[in-house]
């Protein structure tokens, strides 16, 4: 079984949503919520590379927009609530697809970043 990882690297899309070490897959990513941890326990691949910077929060954006915005749509035309309720149903919905979406997404583009060898823009001398 440790051969086929060696063969095969783990997805990322596997392993960052599980929040799982890019390169072993084994790993903890993260220490708490978001904080990524300093390097895997199991690998000691060296997280400083990780910096996935607001790619989570723009995606999570137009992810719950695109789900609450139309959902609150077929709502009002349907039923024509008053807008307390709107705001009672979307607004803990819209916390609770934020909240429990950024943590997977976020190691979904560590685990991209470490896929692609992605860093910092360098410029040649």
């Amino acid at each position: 079984m440790s051969e086929d990882k060696a063969i095969y690297p783990p997805l990322p899309a596997s392993v960052g949503w599980q929040g799982r070490c890019p390169r072993c897959g084994e790993g903890r990513l993260f220490e708490g919520f978001l904080a990524v941890r300093p390097e895997c326990a199991n690998c000691g691949l060296d997280f400083s590379f990780a910096d996935s910077g607001d790619g989570p929060a723009v995606f999570i954006m137009m992810i719950v927009g695109f789900i609450v915005v139309g959902l609150a749509l077929v709502v009002e035309f349907s039923f024509h609530p008053p807008m307390w309720l709107h705001a009672l149903i979307w607004i803990p919905l819209v916390l609770g697809l934020s909240i429990g979406m950024l943590r997977p997404l976020k190691g979904l583009m560590i685990a991209q970043q470490y896929r692609q060898r992605a860093a910092e823009g360098q410029i040649e001398r």
